[in-house]
């Protein structure tokens, strides 16, 4: 009977609670912290019982066994399992705030009663950083910097109701004064184009609206940008789904996140969307 798993890793303090509850939300049936040497033979008995939606999630504290998970996603993938490894990082000084604001202790933070707490956290994070790099790097990447629980539990469904296609396009547009999304493959600097936010009647608007698009239509530059943005993705999207890639997310950045990006990613994921299973996301406007 098939199975569809979703796998959940990542970075502590990232949200993968919140995460795995959005799955909960959508029916798939979840379990939090599994060891990964028991991933095998409970996807085998999930299989053998009902053959349902499965989310797991595993964290640091399985450092151990975690170097295991590669070899094992690639045997279930061979076993007729729709596997989806799905990654949530953030910034260390994101990460370093919330354990900070929660009181809660690092899982690799040993007990140190030192007066340099900061270091000891910071060391810890970076030290799961390294041990998760390798999950990271096959994994569909969120970063939940500056998301709200809302938003991410938004990401996670929006991204699970696509087809299990091979290869699955992300169009995300942000605010470079917000930082850059740690989760894009490629990212593309607007800032130079012509910006909305100087015209008093599109200030408040976003690039979702017909008045900044229409405004923006009439800049050259904007479509000369939006040409070369296509014509590389048109060049390389095809070596990479050769090359096995499940996500390419795709970041454009302006000031603000609200109108140039906003329009871009709208404009770029209607063109690839006939062709890729394609997402867009607005990260600052889902803000609001």
């Amino acid at each position: 009977m098939s199975i569809e798993l979703v796998l959940i890793t990542g970075m502590s303090g990232s949200g993968k609670s919140i995460a795995l509850r959005a799955l909960e939300d959508t029916g798939y049936f979840c379990v939090d912290n599994l060891p990964p040497e028991l991933l095998l033979s409970f996807v085998a008995l999930e299989r053998k019982h009902a053959g349902r939606r499965v989310a797991i999630a595993m964290d640091v504290r399985s450092a151990e066994a975690l170097p295991q998970l590669p070899t094992q996603l690639r045997e279930l993938t061979q076993r007729d399992v729709a596997v989806r490894p799905l990654f949530l990082d953030a910034t260390t000084e994101t990460l370093v705030r919330r354990f900070s604001e929660t009181r809660r202790r690092h899982p690799l933070s040993a007990a140190d009663n030192s007066a340099d707490q900061h270091r000891v956290l910071v060391e810890a994070i970076e030290l799961e950083r390294e041990l998760l790099a390798d999950l990271r790097e096959h994994a569909h990447v969120i970063d939940t910097s500056v998301l709200r629980a809302a938003q991410l539990q938004a990401y996670v469904k929006s991204l699970l109701s696509t087809p299990h296609a091979q290869l699955t396009l992300v169009f995300e547009s942000f605010a470079f004064k917000r930082g850059i999304p740690v989760d894009a493959d490629y990212i593309f600097d607007v800032r130079m184009l012509p910006n909305p936010h100087y015209v008093a009647e599109l200030r408040d608007l976003t690039g979702q609206d017909e008045p900044v698009a229409a405004y923006l239509r009439e800049h050259t530059e904007v479509e000369e940008m939006f040409q070369h943005i296509a014509g590389f993705l048109d060049h390389w999207l095809e070596p990479l789904a050769r090359n096995h890639r499940s996500y390419v997310t795709v970041a454009i950045g302006c000031t603000g996140g609200q109108h140039r990006s906003v329009y871009l990613v709208e404009q770029l994921a209607e063109e690839f969307g006939e062709r890729w299973t394609t997402l867009k996301r607005h990260r600052e406007l889902g803000r609001v």
